[in-house]
């Protein structure tokens, strides 16, 4: 049984929240962030906002799964993990 967006969207936010609080993460979740963004962005019930931030996201996410040192990646996006999960919060 499929998610829901709203659920998706939720469980974007909790990994990104907690690779935030954390500071760590691994090449699986950034695998799962990247699946989760696919699917959000062609669905036509995402409010288009989130869809920019997605963009970015999955950027990040991209850069995560080819990063040597997860750390030092969630470190240096730090502030831009925080800011993502404001940002989808506001249009979800």
């Amino acid at each position: 049984m499929p998610i829901s967006h709203h659920d998706q969207v939720n469980l974007l936010k909790d990994i990104l929240s907690n690779q935030h609080t954390d500071c760590c993460g691994s090449v699986a979740e950034y695998q799962q962030l990247e699946r989760l963004i696919k699917s959000l962005m062609v669905n036509t019930n995402v409010d288009g906002n989130i869809k920019t931030i997605l963009q970015d996201v999955y950027q990040y996410s991209q850069n995560g799964v080819n990063a040597s040192d997860l750390e030092q990646h969630i470190e240096t996006n730090r502030n831009q993990l925080s800011q993502w999960v404001d940002d989808i919060g506001q249009f979800s």
